[in-house]
């Protein structure tokens, strides 16, 4: 890999991210109003995640689930799962529980482009080939969310994650 092509991806990721920050912030307004309105609970949902070279970080969400809900780390909740609120449904269905994580590609926890970032407990768990992940900056989306994401079976996302 040339040498500009790292400071060149950090400078696209601040840029683009940036911008949709500043584009997006009436509908981030308007989102979290809904969501208080809707349900007392926080507005966002946080966890930590192992990104780049396994250091860990917050990521941020909007929150899709009951506020009494506790997440556990490697639990996959389903899209008609009874957990997840109304507006919870269509911010999962159109994506838009993610966009605050632009906030963490600001900040230089993750990428537009990359593998999803995991949980910390499931990184002690990886192999010398899933560490691989662990050596480009975790991303919004990458190879393996656009050739099927959650439904592909694990060693088939590793092996998009892993460039």
């Amino acid at each position: 890999m040339a040498k500009w092509y790292l400071p060149l991806k950090r400078l696209a990721d601040i840029l683009a991210a940036g911008a949709l920050l500043i584009v997006l912030a009436p509908l981030f307004v308007l989102v979290a109003i809904v969501l208080k309105l809707s349900d007392r609970g926080a507005v966002f949902f946080s966890q930590r995640r192992s990104g780049l070279r396994g250091r860990e970080f917050t990521i941020y969400k909007f929150r899709t689930m009951r506020a009494d809900r506790k997440h556990a780390p490697f639990e996959y909740v389903p899209a008609g799962h009874s957990d997840i609120t109304a507006v919870g449904r269509i911010l999962r269905r159109v994506k838009l529980d993610e966009t605050p994580q632009l906030w963490n590609i600001l900040k230089g926890d993750m990428s537009l482009i990359g593998p999803r970032p995991t949980v910390p407990e499931q990184v002690v768990r990886y192999n010398d080939f899933e560490r691989g992940r662990l050596e480009v900056r975790p991303g919004l989306t990458g190879l393996a969310q656009v050739n099927g994401g959650i439904l592909l079976p694990w060693p088939e996302r590793i092996k998009w994650d892993v460039y």
